[in-house]
């Protein structure tokens, strides 16, 4: 009787006790990058922990075990532990020797010719060597470019071609207004150009490496400064097994020694 009058008793706590932090142990994940991506960070250990703690936390995963398990299984968030582990900067002609060692040959060709961009980062190397080829007088219908990369992001990025002055800051005003139209202080390559430049998301340790074809000329610069030895000559021979031919070597950058 008059039971409405009692007073009602508090709701159990349900709030979440939050998860406890285990980011201790970074060596699994870099054990595992390198497997999958053939790059150390031997002497950038506490960088590659930090940025790895970034994003575990951005994506809730508690634990470096959690996230091992989880890239494991989960294609997509391993493909996005890559880009976030993989950017670097480029620009326009950089190491402009090479690629006019490259326009020589391919004018002595008299053939069309495919070439290989190994990897093409955000697009400035493919497209330079485009834009160099055109500037001898090879026709665009003489070369085609294909670029690889394991980041994702990059090669959205190379699609789009869009960039900031820094990126040309090794190209003429002539070329820039030749190849380029500014709206907003972004650059964006004419169409023309991207046309004869095609990318791919693609890990060269991958098994289907293959499945991107036979190449007269293969640029590969500036990756393999992130490998040790043996994942040095093994990039080596894969590439080199990307050529129509052994006629000619692969154009590695000069920091990519052996």
């Amino acid at each position: 009787m008059f039971s409405f009058f009692k007073k009602e008793e508090a709701p159990p706590d349900i709030q979440k006790v939050k998860e406890k932090e285990d980011y201790e142990d970074i060596v699994p994940i870099a054990n595992y990058f390198h497997k999958e991506t053939g790059i150390i960070f031997d002497k950038q250990v506490s960088i590659l922990k930090n940025k790895v703690i970034s994003f575990c936390r951005q994506r809730n995963i508690h634990s470096f075990k959690r996230l091992l398990s989880d890239i494991q299984s989960i294609e997509q968030l391993k493909q996005e532990l890559i880009d976030h582990l993989t950017t670097n900067e480029t620009y326009f002609y950089r190491e402009f020797k090479q690629i006019m060692e490259l326009v020589k040959l391919v004018q002595k060709s008299n053939v069309p010719v495919q070439i290989l961009c190994a990897p093409s980062s955000s697009g400035e190397e493919p497209y330079s060597i485009a834009i160099a080829l055109l500037e001898a007088g090879v026709p665009a219908s003489g070369f085609n470019v294909v670029g690889i990369d394991i980041n994702s992001e990059a090669v959205a990025k190379s699609k789009n071609a869009e960039y900031k002055q820094r990126s040309l800051r090794n190209l003429s005003d002539e070329i820039i207004a030749k190849y380029f139209q500014i709206h907003n202080e972004t650059y964006i390559l004419r169409q023309d150009i991207k046309s004869s430049v095609s990318f791919e998301v693609m890990n060269i340790f991958d098994e289907n490496y293959q499945s991107i074809g036979k190449f007269d000329f293969i640029f590969s610069r500036n990756m393999l400064i992130y490998f040790d030895k043996e994942t040095k000559l093994k990039a080596k021979k894969i590439l080199e097994s990307l050529r129509k031919t052994d006629e000619y070597n692969v154009f590695f950058g000069h920091a990519d020694l052996f």
